[in-house]
């Protein structure tokens, strides 16, 4: 029977595929996306990008089909990784705003106004698009690295929705994005025209949907509903399921006791018959028949058990099945020794300055690029070079907006670079870091720190060169990267894949960091790696500091101090809302 029907946009036909390396991703699924909004959920390698990849053309299924009603516009996971790519290629309008602006300058060449087509008020609507955005038209000529990880991912959506495609696929794009810009995503997706299918672990996003849709187990299941009543549905299964098991398990033990029961009483049988066979109490003649007469009516009444016991336990293994028993990420960080009183890094502006000491969690939170993660790169640079020069662990890091880095302690001087020298903000404002420990592991936003040629083993083995290989895979398979998985390429991981590796990279590092530095850290986590994480956080005997916008994770952490970065590069300190 055909999965296309008249409200189908896209169809998956036994759709598999597999790595090079012989992994399945995907096996013989199939299933359907409606012509609304779909939120697509699942847990952490489960195949959800790779399925979205697959749709878009930039895979090709190993076997099956795909069928889809229209073009496909697709924003992916990665999108940041792609730093020297420019704004107007993520919008797709760089190859007509290059030939207007040429033919404008006096180009007369024809493959030029080729190009052009009509559009020659391109620079006018791509100028639209990123104010709809809540952008500045001036990022039109900016580069990729130039951007925030969140105004990436709002230029790209404004160039799919400027491209007016019939079907879209978004891959977590609420990642990077502060609450204004979740506000105007979701404005955006409220109004989205054609078929729009999200992959996310934001459940705000996933509220918008019509309909939710789940990967699990290798199998595409869509429910009538957004991800609330999709969750209730699932839990209250669940309960069900559960439910069932210990009342099969319950009629299992039943009809088991009733078996031995009747063997003993069959087996009692058996030893007086033999008895008064024995002492010769009745005619053989008429032993002989009783004692065929109980062997046929034992093995009635062995077959009767045996099949009621057979029945049981079919119903327990068939609600045991129904049962969700989902492995879960193990994150031991390392205990680094700090002590309660040891001061291990200083953030502060021209007014106030805060430390991190001994084992506190500072979250540092604000709108998309004010310079939170530049922040966190001269801190992480601080580090280095206090390392590598042996400089005193103290002094400041003062660095006004766009002038070179200063190191006003005695020792040396850091040159400028992209990451330390470009803050947003007030040209007045002066923000300072310093490090007060070299053992710092920094996790950032874009987790672009890996060699995607690479596998995960040899990423991991190059920060923990003294680790064995079998206990390191060991150790790997606590982050749920196990199998095939740990030989794979770091370029063919999905994104929470990825998370769990640099996690793994950095805390599998010796000596263990006193400082960990997490940017985004929840970006690409289903929710129960994300539960592991905070877990994972709340246990450390380590100072941490994370940049998130996800308020409902750092309320979770108990912190010890929350800082706001504003506009003009003044620092506050701040509670977050309940």
């Amino acid at each position: 029977m055909s999965l296309l029907t008249p409200t189908s946009a896209v169809v998956l036909d036994r759709v598999t595929f597999t790595w090079p390396d012989g992994s399945t991703a995907l096996d013989a699924v199939s299933g359907a996306f409606g012509a609304g909004r779909t939120g697509l959920v699942g847990r952490n390698g489960s195949g959800k990008s790779t399925l979205l990849r697959l749709i878009a053309g930039e895979l090709a299924p190993t076997s099956g089909h795909i069928i889809a009603t229209g073009d496909v516009a697709y924003l992916p996971q990665r999108l940041t990784l792609d730093t020297h790519a420019r704004v107007a290629e993520l919008l797709g309008v760089a190859g007509a705003l290059d030939a207007v602006r040429a033919i404008a300058a006096g180009d007369v060449d024809p493959a030029r106004f080729d190009e052009v087509g009509d559009d020659w008020d391109v620079e006018a609507r791509a100028e639209a698009a990123l104010a709809e955005a809540g952008l500045d038209p001036s990022f039109l000529d900016r580069t990729v690295g130039e951007l925030s990880g969140g105004e990436a991912v709002l230029v790209a959506i404004a160039g799919i929705r400027a491209r007016r495609a019939p079907i879209t696929l978004l891959d977590e794009p609420t990642n990077n994005l502060d609450r204004d810009a979740r506000a105007r995503l979701g404005e955006m997706v409220r109004s989205w025209r054609g078929t729009l299918v999200v992959v996310s672990h934001d459940v705000t996003l996933l509220e918008l949907m019509d309909d939710t849709a789940e990967l699990y187990g290798r199998e595409l299941s869509v429910f009538g509903g957004p991800y609330s009543q999709w969750r209730a549905w699932l839990d209250t299964e669940q309960e069900s399921a559960r439910q069932a098991e210990k009342d099969a398990k319950q009629a299992f033990k039943k009809e088991k006791r009733q078996r031995i029961e009747a063997e003993l009483k069959l087996a009692t049988r058996s030893q007086m018959a033999k008895k008064a066979f024995e002492e010769k109490r009745v005619p053989k003649i008429v032993a002989n028949g009783r004692k065929m007469a109980a062997q046929v009516s034992a093995g009635r009444l062995r077959t009767e058990v045996a099949e009621k016991e057979g029945a049981a336990r079919a119903a327990l293994d068939e609600a045991g099945h129904r049962i969700r028993a989902d492995a879960t990420m193990k994150i031991e960080l390392p205990d680094p020794g700090v002590s309660r009183s040891r001061r291990i890094a200083t953030i502060g502006d021209a007014e106030r300055s805060w430390t991190i000491q001994g084992p506190e969690r500072m979250a540092l939170i604000g709108r998309n690029g004010v310079g939170k993660t530049t922040l966190l790169r001269r801190l992480v640079a601080a580090a280095d070079s206090a390392a590598a020069d042996a400089a005193p662990s103290s002094g400041w890091i003062t660095v006004p907006a766009e002038d070179p880095v200063h190191v006003p302690h005695s020792g040396s001087m850091a040159e400028p670079t992209p990451e330390t020298a470009d803050l947003r903000g007030s040209a007045e404002s002066i923000l300072r870091t310093v490090a007060h420990t070299d053992r710092i592991g920094y996790l950032p936003q874009r987790i672009d720190g890996l060699d995607e040629t690479a596998t995960v083993v040899e990423n991991v083995a190059a920060r923990a060169p003294e680790i064995p290989e079998k206990e390191l895979r060991n150790r790997l398979a606590r982050f749920l990267i196990r199998g095939a998985a740990m030989d794979r390429q770091v370029g063919a991981l999905s994104g929470g894949e990825r998370f769990r590796v640099a996690l793994a990279t950095l805390l599998l590092a010796d000596p263990a960091p006193h400082l960990v530095v997490l940017d985004e850290p929840t970006n690409n986590l289903d929710l129960d790696t994300v539960d592991q994480v905070v877990q994972a956080l709340r246990a450390y005997r380590g100072a941490v500091l994370i940049v998130s916008h996800d308020d409902a994770f750092l309320r979770r952490l108990d912190l010890d101090l929350t800082l706001e970065l504003d506009a003009e590069g003044a620092l506050s300190e701040v509670a977050l809302g309940a």
